[in-house]
């Protein structure tokens, strides 16, 4: 019987996951107990992804703010540091910003602007506009920034961040400046010593800082990628992809998780006789058109991922079919024409006219997008996400 439904994607529900579960077992039991409760089967293909935050909290990867202190004062310093370019977080990037700030004597905190790098705006377009700013040249200092713009609290959190983070330097026992600018050159004026907390434009922000003169740069990725008196790390990305655990201590992106995926594939085919795909899964990339955040707080979205996830979809677009190839044809000779293409198909479309207007995007970055949509971020209860029919055409 034909199938009438492509791509679902379902919010598994699981045990509350806890440092040393055997987290593969658990989420092999979570899928099979669904599959069974709700009537549905696993196939062939189908991917299982689970949230990076249950991952970290399985291996125990976390970290108290004491930590951070002690490796940014051994790393900077522990004089005038210069924090550029941090997103406006409570959760992502308060926590950390407590830690920085008890390693330093003096912050001088530079804040992009009109927004931060994943979009939480400190003040508007239209505002800059009416201003006579100009964001890419201007450097203002925190009485300028006053003047032009008052107070401006983030309309979803209803927080003064520019308030909010000097508070927290000042809590810690530092000093503090803030500036406004866009060109991590200007830090250099105040500090020699950098630490650029910008994710994904990190490598180039680094580079220019040390073209320019800085005696020491690190990037978030560089504070605890090893432990700091027996606390958790991340060797890859540092500080980049950690959240708020308690006041405290910070849960860091979970480490090496390829043991783990395999190991949920092999389990699954060892008792459902199917091969499935897995990853692990952080931040996904879609932007609110209200508040203009792009999510991507995470270095990355796919921790990891089996080797059948590798690639880019490979997918011709049905309408270009439609009302060109086939434009003389309807009904049930149009489908027939448009399947037969579809099995006809290259394995690799790119520049071909018919696959035009398809995402260009890696499969795990867009399958990652989907889980994070589907899991939310509060109190769903569904760390564990299952797609099936994602790799389905117009043909099956």
């Amino acid at each position: 019987m034909e199938r009438k439904v492509g791509t679902v994607s379902r919010g598994i529900r699981c045990p509350i996951i806890r440092e040393g579960d055997e987290l593969a077992g658990i989420v092999v039991d979570s899928v099979l107990d669904a599959a069974k409760s709700e009537g549905f089967e696993i196939r062939d293909r189908d991917v299982i992804a689970v949230t990076e935050s249950v991952v970290a909290r399985a291996q125990g990867n976390y970290a108290p703010i004491e930590a951070i202190a002690k490796d940014v004062k051994a790393k900077l310093g522990g004089g005038t540091i210069g924090v550029i370019f941090p997103i406006l977080s409570r959760n992502r990037f308060a926590i950390c910003l407590r830690g920085i700030a008890m390693g330093a004597e003096k912050v001088v905190l530079m804040l992009s602007y009109p927004s931060d790098e994943v979009g939480n705006e400190l003040v508007t377009q239209d505002q800059l506009d009416e201003a006579g700013v100009n964001p890419y040249s201007d450097v203002l200092t925190l009485e300028k920034y006053r003047e032009l713009f008052g107070e401006n609290k983030h309309q979803f959190t209803g927080v003064d961040y520019v308030d909010y983070y000097s508070g927290l330097i000042k809590e810690m026992g530092a000093d503090v400046e803030v500036i406004f600018a866009n060109n991590p050159r200007v830090i250099l004026d105040y500090t020699k010593c950098v630490l650029n907390c910008d994710i994904h434009t990190r490598a180039r922000t680094k580079r220019i800082l040390m073209e320019n003169g800085a005696e020491v740069v690190c990037g978030m990725d560089d504070i605890l990628n090893a432990p700091v008196d027996g606390s958790g790390c991340n060797e890859k990305y540092g500080l980049l992809g950690s959240n708020k655990s308690t006041e405290n201590t910070i849960k860091l992106f979970p480490r090496d998780c390829t043991d783990l995926v395999m190991n949920i594939q092999k389990q699954m085919l060892d008792k459902t006789g199917k091969h499935v795909e897995v990853m692990v899964y952080g931040d996904g990339a879609f932007k609110d058109p209200v508040g203009k955040i792009w999510e991507l707080a995470d270095p990355c979205v796919s921790v990891a991922n089996t080797p059948g996830l590798e690639g880019t979809p490979n997918e011709v677009k049905l309408k270009y079919l439609a009302d060109n190839d086939f434009k003389d044809l309807s009904g049930e000779a149009l489908t027939k024409a448009i399947s037969q293409r579809i099995k006809e198909k290259d394995d690799n479309l790119v520049g071909n006219m018919a696959s035009q207007g398809t995402t260009p995007r890696r499969l795990t970055d867009l399958i990652g997008s989907l889980c994070d949509l589907t899991s939310g971020s509060g109190d769903k209860g569904t760390p564990i996400i299952l797609v099936q029919g994602y790799f389905d055409n117009f043909t099956n």
